[in-house]
């Protein structure tokens, strides 16, 4: 079956094994059985060498840009995500049959493991860790915890939604040990939150800067 791997056409198969076509199709279904593979990477190799086109450098750009923003390939959430997702796919299916596209598998190879589907335990995963990170840096800045409502800045609002979300588990019983355990360590406080009207006069010492109350 490697000439119907690397592309061969199956009626170009038979008449040069001077076979019915019917006869090698017979045949390749059940090597198609054993390998599952078989015949994605003879699509890959039939097609043209692939060629980076406008479409595929913003595809490539978009599908960077996620990444780097968010930690994450693209999903199927939005329209856009859905057709990032495919073009990736194809780039992957490509990749397994043994010939890739070197200009979009260099670029991509900034990505970790681009080249194995993402499942949605490992996305969650990565953007919790993510989040926690973005918090913690949030108050080495001099920052209070951020809050999820009655603030204007967008940042402040997406990690205190974040954070507002832990607490719900938390009282809910839902929230994991580990998690807990992590929160405990990178964000004291994080159970209680501001005051309501803010802090007045000294923060808890929890919270406090080694060089005094910090500025939210």
């Amino acid at each position: 079956m490697q000439t119907y791997r690397q592309g061969t056409p199956t009626s170009t198969i038979a008449a040069a094994a001077r076979v019915a076509e019917t006869t090698v199709r017979y045949h390749l279904a059940i090597a198609a059985r054993e390998d599952p593979r078989l015949r994605a990477a003879h699509r890959a190799a039939a097609r043209p060498a692939t060629r980076v086109t406008a479409a595929g450098r913003r595809n490539l750009d978009d599908v960077l840009a996620l990444y780097r923003t968010e930690g994450r390939l693209p999903t199927k959430r939005t329209p856009r995500e859905r057709a990032l997702a495919i073009w990736l796919a194809r780039r992957r299916e490509g990749d397994a049959a043994g010939i890739p596209s070197p200009d979009y598998a260099a670029a991509l190879d900034e990505i970790p493991n681009w080249r194995n589907p993402p499942t949605k335990q490992a996305d969650d995963a990565a953007r919790w860790d993510r989040r926690l990170d973005e918090v913690a840096a949030w108050l080495a800045t001099g920052n209070d915890l951020p809050r999820h409502q009655k603030t204007d800045d967008q940042e402040e609002r997406t990690l205190g939604v974040w954070l507002h979300t832990q607490r719900i588990d938390d009282r809910a019983g839902r929230l994991a040990e580990t998690k807990e355990t992590r929160l405990n360590e990178a964000i004291p406080g994080w159970r209680v939150g501001r005051p309501r009207g803010g802090y007045k006069g000294r923060r808890p010492t929890t919270l406090s800067s080694p060089d005094g109350p910090r500025r939210n």
